[in-house]
């Protein structure tokens, strides 16, 4: 299990030991997109979901894999840095697909996590990225990518099964949001190992509470599938007595 965090590790660590019976009891209005085509370049926005604080769990299928980039094997001891140079507006073949979270209505503001998929010698290589270089109109904020590759096994068919890119993402206001991104295996099965976690915080100076917008993005040559989207506005969660 791999873990990329900044911010309040405090906060993450609350987060993390939280049991399954208090995260499920937070869960409030509940939205289900399902098996919506996103084409190259498009993006539509999950309707009737104006939070801050969400939990989203979804499933991408993509086809047309033979479009995918070569993997430099450079790359495979630093995700992070591979991030930094392919963000989220940097066009690919395979990727970048993804959400953008905690986005103001025309995304002016708006934080990215999404998958790139990379043909390597023998296999593809899935890399997992949160892009936070928008997330903000404020000056002079720290805003660093973060990164983990993802291990999937990719058919030669190129068609990804819908458990095998499988994102779950908490958003947490409490001040500032904190994001924390799980994938490959349900949040809830946490532990039992194959689970890349990217863990961090972003200052929105719009895009907050009721005002923040949840989109997905294709923006890359490869088609790509919602196979399902589910996502539950969360209530604040009580920390430290508070």
């Amino acid at each position: 299990m791999v873990h990329y965090h900044s911010g309040s590790e405090d906060m993450f660590l609350r987060w993390f030991v939280c049991t399954i019976e208090e995260l499920e009891s937070l869960s409030s209005k509940h939205f289900v997109v399902q098996n919506t085509k996103v084409p190259g370049g498009g993006f539509f926005e999950v309707q009737g979901i104006y939070y801050s604080q969400v939990d989203v769990e979804l499933a991408f299928e993509v086809t047309g894999l033979e479009k995918s980039e070569a993997f430099d094997p450079s790359w495979t001891t630093n995700a992070q840095a591979l991030c930094g140079q392919k963000r989220a507006n940097v066009r690919g073949r395979a990727g970048p697909f993804g959400l953008y979270v905690l986005a103001s209505a025309n995304m002016e503001e708006r934080t990215s996590v999404f998958f790139r998929i990379f043909k390597a010698q023998t296999k593809y290589k899935v890399l997992m990225c949160h892009d936070p270089t928008r997330s903000t109109l404020r000056t002079n904020m720290y805003k660093p990518t973060f990164a983990g590759f993802v291990d999937v096994d990719i058919p030669e068919s190129g068609k990804i099964s819908r458990r095998s890119l499988l994102c779950s993402i908490n958003l947490l206001d409490n001040g500032f949001p904190c994001i924390i991104i799980l994938t490959t295996l349900w949040w809830r099965a946490l532990g039992l190992g194959g689970t890349t976690c990217i863990t961090s915080r972003v200052y929105s100076n719009t895009a907050i509470r009721r005002n923040a917008h949840l989109f997905v993005f294709n923006n890359g040559l490869a088609n790509v599938k919602v196979s399902k989207l589910e996502a539950w506005e969360m209530k604040r969660p009580f920390m430290n007595g508070a």
